[in-house]
């Protein structure tokens, strides 16, 4: 099996191995095979397609198992960019890998890396939620990880689900830097470098239009080790100290860090303990 990328907008972006092995596969499966047919008739490739997607990928990925075994060559493109990612196509490759069907990737166009390299946000460490899920406990769920990440965190939003996501987020993770990517490689392509708070203020007054990337900073080390000690101010002294002897301190400079947590001098933080 062949994991084809396709052009998430332009499609300039199509790599010439794409091309080449789309036209040489005896099968291309497709998330969307009317939004490939006009990507192949554009590039002259008449592979036979089959319909491959959310609502059919089990039964659908034992079939084309079933082909690739008996000696078929098979395509997986999704509806745009890389499959798998966030995709039904990570059910095919799963299948395939039990099956011991052989598999290559080829690279190409990706909404989440593209949008993470124009964001101008740390890129040494992210980590990608792609759409927040509907139902409202698995939502808070993951919303309340999110609030303690670190990594720059990506995200994919509709139109008219943006603005209520950008407010959940605001109210969840406090307000961070924020790129607002839109209709990436596409005509309109925008990116706004920009907070949490003012793009939600900005979409009160404006319509959001086009499929978005959000690119949010992650919380600081800084900024999480100032909250764990502020946390920390407000347990009993042998608690607070507890907290640095079991971390690998000694007595005498957990004693000291302690005394500087609650800005006190370290005497008192001596006495308190004698008197527990």
């Amino acid at each position: 099996m062949y994991i084809c990328a396709t052009p998430i907008g332009n499609l300039e972006d199509i790599t010439y191995r794409v091309v080449r092995i789309l036209g040489e596969v005896d099968l291309i499966a497709a998330e969307d095979t009317r939004n490939t047919i006009r990507l192949l008739n554009h590039f002259d490739i008449h592979t036979p397609l089959t319909s491959y997607h959310e609502y059919n990928k089990v039964d659908k990925a034992k079939e084309l198992v079933r082909q690739m075994q008996e000696g078929k060559k098979i395509a997986l493109v999704t509806d745009a960019g890389t499959p798998a990612i966030s995709d039904p196509g990570e059910e095919l490759v799963r299948q395939c890998a039990q099956a011991g069907v052989e598999m290559t990737s080829l690279p190409g166009a990706a909404a989440c890396i593209t949008a993470l390299t124009l964001s101008a946000l740390p890129t040494r460490r992210f980590c990608f939620e792609a759409f927040l899920p509907a139902d409202k406990g698995e939502r808070s769920r993951i919303l309340e990880d999110l609030r303690e990440e670190s990594r720059t965190i990506l995200l994919y939003e509709a139109p008219h689900h943006l603005k209520r996501t950008l407010d959940e987020l605001l109210a969840v993770l406090g307000d961070r830097p924020l790129a607002l990517c839109r209709e990436l490689t596409k005509k309109f392509e925008e990116v706004r470098r920009s907070t949490l708070s003012a793009e939600a203020r900005r979409l009160e007054a404006e319509e959001s239009r086009g499929e978005y990337v959000l690119v949010i900073q992650g919380k600081s080390f800084e900024e999480k080790d100032r909250e764990s000690q502020e946390s920390w101010r407000q347990l009993p002294v042998a608690e607070h100290m507890e907290r640095y002897l079991a971390a690998g301190m000694d007595k005498k400079e957990a004693m000291k860090q302690v005394a500087k947590d609650r800005g006190v001098p370290k005497r008192e933080i001596y006495q308190a303990l004698l008197e527990k």
